[in-house]
């Protein structure tokens, strides 16, 4: 187990807290000191550190080719019709696109 020293501001700020502050807060919680920093820094990291493995950056110009490449065969045929109530695309099928299926 490793340990911090932990120095307090005089006065509360966005940079900072006092050491009243922290006691109130772990008496609010009901909680010890501890327990209130690690909780602060827990939720700080939640906001602050990417909750995601990065990425290899973005697509390339052959990226994108390569995946429009590979969809077209499951893209929808034919011209597309706006009825108001329904839209059909002639040749391929029927969407409703109202809430009740029935209709």
């Amino acid at each position: 187990m490793s340990k911090l020293l932990l120095k307090f501001k005089s006065k509360d700020s966005p940079y900072g807290v006092t050491r009243e502050t922290l006691k109130a807060l772990a008496a609010e919680m009901d909680v010890s000191e501890t327990m209130v920093v690690h909780l602060a820094i827990s939720r700080f990291a939640k906001e602050v550190l990417p909750s995601y493995e990065a990425d290899d950056g973005q697509l390339t110009a052959g990226d994108i080719k390569r995946l429009q490449k590979a969809a077209e065969p499951m893209l929808p045929k034919g011209k597309a019709i706006n009825t108001g109530r329904f839209r059909i695309l002639t040749g391929i099928e029927l969407i409703s696109e109202s809430k009740n299926p029935s209709i």
